[in-house]
């Protein structure tokens, strides 16, 4: 019965997300993908359903934009609200209702961008704020796990996934203010926040029953060791991608401002 009501938010989600999978899966076979507008770097592996995901997430887009009620920073808001409230749900071990939370968070994450580009809503304000409530959201989401996995070795999985995860970012805007692009990687926030979802979901499923209980807390031990041992794998080559730019760009300067050498016929004797 557990397993059941772990469930039952999704059946209907579900349904419409398979049948938009099959549909989205026959566009891209007969070479007609749809353009999601999404240009930043995933991985090869989640780039298809980061694409799919939005593709998904455009009639409630177009529903924003003509409503005209809500704001980016609503939406950015009542993400982190969620974010806040899936790492109580963690802590407090009701990982079903965390699970579905952060799924609600990330797609919040995506429409606020969104529906800024759609009514021309863009500013530097607006995009300060976003980063730093997704900083913020990502917080509230390991300090749940750091307390629901306080006694167990998976701790350190957490204390990677939060050094790793923030390294991403850091490294980023550092390039940024360098005027340098950082923004690719096989474990990017949508990355995090699909691997953490899913994870969290499957921990529930084994807590829903007593025989399965104890193969809960390793489940999500795993999924936040892979978050960061890929977050940490990202924030190194970013790091190691601006270092070289940086140098690169330091010596094509100096290369120009180099005087050209005088040759020995037209030096006065």
């Amino acid at each position: 019965m557990e397993r059941i009501v772990i469930l039952a938010p999704a059946l209907v989600p579900v349904a419409y997300f398979l049948g938009g999978l099959a549909m989205f899966s026959v566009l891209c076979l007969i070479g007609q993908r749809p353009d999601v507008g999404e240009r930043r770097k995933h991985s090869t592996f989640f780039y298809f359903f980061i694409d799919y995901f939005i593709w998904m997430l455009r009639p409630i887009e177009r529903f924003l934009v003509k409503s005209g009620r809500i704001t980016p920073n609503h939406l950015t808001f009542t993400s982190l609200a969620a974010c806040a409230s899936a790492g109580l749900a963690i802590g407090l071990n009701h990982m079903a209702t965390a699970g579905w939370l952060y799924i609600f968070a990330g797609a919040l994450d995506i429409l606020d961008g969104r529906l800024a580009r759609a009514t021309n809503q863009q500013s530097k304000a607006g995009a300060f704020l976003d980063s730093i409530t997704d900083r913020w959201g990502e917080l509230f989401v390991f300090t749940g796990f750091a307390w629901f996995l306080h006694g167990s070795p998976w701790l350190l999985a957490v204390m990677l996934a939060v050094c790793g995860s923030l390294m991403v970012s850091y490294t980023r805007a550092r390039g940024e203010l360098l005027g340098i692009a950082l923004d690719g990687g096989n474990m990017q926030r949508a990355e995090r926040i699909a691997l953490v979802s899913i994870g969290t979901l499957i921990t529930a499923w084994f807590n829903a029953a007593r025989d399965t209980q104890e193969y809960g807390v390793h489940v999500i031990g795993v999924a936040l060791l892979i978050v960061g041992v890929g977050s940490t794998g990202t924030a190194l080559s970013r790091w190691v991608q601006g270092y070289r730019m940086l140098r690169e760009r330091e010596e094509n300067a100096s290369t120009r401002v180099a005087p050209e050498p005088t040759s020995p016929s037209t030096i006065r004797r």
